[in-house]
C-alpha cells in the first residue's frame, strides 16, 4: 500500500526516521475523531530493547533537527516501549512481544469498528549515486573475479609437472648420434 499523500509534514518526518533505522511493520492511527490529546499515533516494531531505544531517539532527533520539539521520551531506559510526544503525533516503538500484549490497534477501536489504519510499507529508494555505487561495486567484482581466475591457472600451471620431450638417457644418446654424425 503506497504511502498516504495527505499526512502532515510531522508525520512524514517520523515515518523517514522510522524508516531510515528500518523500523518494522509501521502504522498510522487517525484518532482526531476519539481524542483532543493528538490527531496521529505511528505505531513501529523494533527488533530489540537498543533498537527500540535507537529509533525513538533517531524520531526525537530529526524532529528537534526540523524545529518540531518532542513534548516528552517515555520508557527510552528498557526499551521495550518508547513513547515520543510530538504533539499532533504520538510515536510508539515497541518491541514485537510489547505490540502483541498491548494491541494498541484495536484498543483505540470504536465500537468494534477499528480506527483508520494505514499501514506504511517502506520501499528502499534508489539515488543516482547508489545506482553508480552499484555499478561500481559490480565493475570491481568483475575485475576481481577475473584477477583471481588468471591467478588460478597460473599457479595451477606452476604446480603441474612439466613432462619433458626425452627422458635423459635418450638425450645423451641423441648428443652422441649428433657427434658421431659431425664427425663422419
Amino acid at each position: 500500500m503506497p504511502r498516504p499523500t495527505s499526512l502532515s509534514p510531522l508525520t512524514k518526518l517520523a515515518i523517514g526516521a522510522l524508516e531510515d533505522l528500518k523500523g518494522q511493520d509501521i502504522k498510522l492511527l487517525d484518532v482526531r475523531k476519539l481524542t483532543t490529546v493528538t490527531d496521529t499515533m505511528v505505531i513501529c516494531t523494533g527488533t530489540s530493547n537498543r533498537h527500540v531505544s535507537s529509533l525513538a531517539q533517531n524520531v526525537a532527533e530529526v524532529s528537534k533537527k526540523a524545529g518540531f520539539r518532542p513534548m516528552g521520551v517515555e520508557g527510552k531506559d528498557t526499551g521495550e516501549w518508547v513513547l515520543v510526544d510530538l504533539g499532533d503525533v504520538v510515536v510508539h516503538v515497541m518491541q514485537s512481544q510489547a505490540r502483541a500484549h498491548y494491541q494498541l490497534e484495536k484498543l483505540w477501536a470504536v465500537d468494534e469498528e477499528p480506527v483508520a489504519v494505514t499501514t506504511i510499507k517502506s520501499k528502499p529508494a534508489k539515488s543516482k549515486t547508489t545506482k553508480a555505487k552499484a555499478t561500481k561495486k559490480t565493475a570491481a567484482g568483475k575485475a576481481v573475479k577475473k584477477t583471481a581466475k588468471k591467478a588460478t591457472k597460473k599457479a595451477a600451471k606452476k604446480a603441474a609437472p612439466r613432462p619433458s620431450a626425452k627422458p635423459k638417457a635418450a638425450k645423451k644418446a641423441s648428443a652422441g648420434k649428433k657427434t658421431a654424425a659431425r664427425r663422419g
